[in-house]
């Protein structure tokens, strides 16, 4: 049985647990908040982008013409960005997103890495040889000038036809206990438009030509969308954490009752020996 003195110590650190814990769901909470206004509020202005492009990209056949929508033939090899979590305690997000990457990766075995998140750069390093570049994704609300530098490397690994196709591994936000490691295509673009899409496109009119504006907007619509991407992974970071701390507080609390009932029956144990000591001892000297 364990002495008192244990149970204490056992007890105490317990309740360190639970507020340490519940201090992280709070913090986790706060930023689920914001991130989750963010990613939802820019959702709509990505979805309109889409379905410009495919407006725009079946309206002209000069957009069949740029680099982003033609698939190179001089490389057999997938760019693919990976994006994970800068820190831990996100429950079984960033196993998941693990697992979702080694089963991609054993069927193509050609392929390079940008690594975004410290996650992913201690797993990865281990098992890939070839990652172009690693990058941080920090604790805040990911802002649109981080998805600058990972471009530039994109347009060096595709425009240059050193990777066939360019693809991004992320957690997608689904619910606060939903988040699904997901594999979307980037590049080249693949841009599916519907004949009702077609026939609002031919009462639209462009300013400037279509050909002068398709550039611009499948840039935009790159840079759209990765971001997009950064911000769907870092609202389920923070709706996966709260989620973890969440349950962890509850189990602490669960563990410090046991305790305190544990320690409640010894402490009641060892008063009822002491009395029958001294009972026993009255008794001994009566005699």
């Amino acid at each position: 049985m364990a002495t008192l003195i244990s149970l204490k110590r056992s007890i105490k650190a317990a309740q360190n647990v639970s507020k340490t814990t519940r201090a992280m769901q709070m913090i986790a909470a706060s930023r689920l908040k914001k991130a989750q206004e963010a990613t939802l509020a820019s959702r709509p202005y990505v979805q309109k982008l889409t379905e410009l492009a495919q407006t725009i990209t079946f309206k002209t056949r000069e957009s069949k013409k740029h680099p982003y929508m033609q698939l190179s033939i001089t490389s057999n090899k997938t760019l693919l960005i990976a994006l994970s979590p800068d820190k831990g305690l996100t429950g079984g997000l960033v196993t998941n997103l693990l697992r979702e990457f080694l089963q991609y990766t054993s069927g193509n075995l050609d392929s390079s890495c940008i690594i975004v998140g410290k996650k992913f750069e201690n797993q990865i390093v281990k098992i890939k040889n070839e990652v172009i570049a690693t990058f941080h994704f920090g604790t805040t609300l990911p802002t649109i000038d981080v998805v600058y530098p990972i471009i530039t490397l994109i347009n060096d690994y595709y425009l240059s036809g050193k990777v066939t196709s360019v693809k991004v591994l992320y957690a997608n936000f689904n619910n606060f206990f939903s988040q699904t490691p997901t594999i979307a295509q980037l590049l080249p673009i693949a841009l599916p438009v519907t004949e009702e899409k077609l026939d609002d496109g031919d009462i639209m009119l462009y300013e400037p030509s279509l050909a002068d504006m398709t550039p611009q907007l499948l840039k935009h619509y790159i840079e759209m969308s990765l971001y997009q991407f950064l911000l769907e992974s870092f609202l389920s970071e923070q709706a996966a954490r709260m989620i973890a701390m969440q349950n962890a507080t509850t189990n602490a609390k669960d563990i410090i009752q046991e305790y305190k009932l544990e320690y409640n029956k010894t402490r009641q144990a060892k008063i009822t020996n002491e009395l029958l000591d001294i009972i026993g001892g009255k008794g001994v000297a009566h005699a």
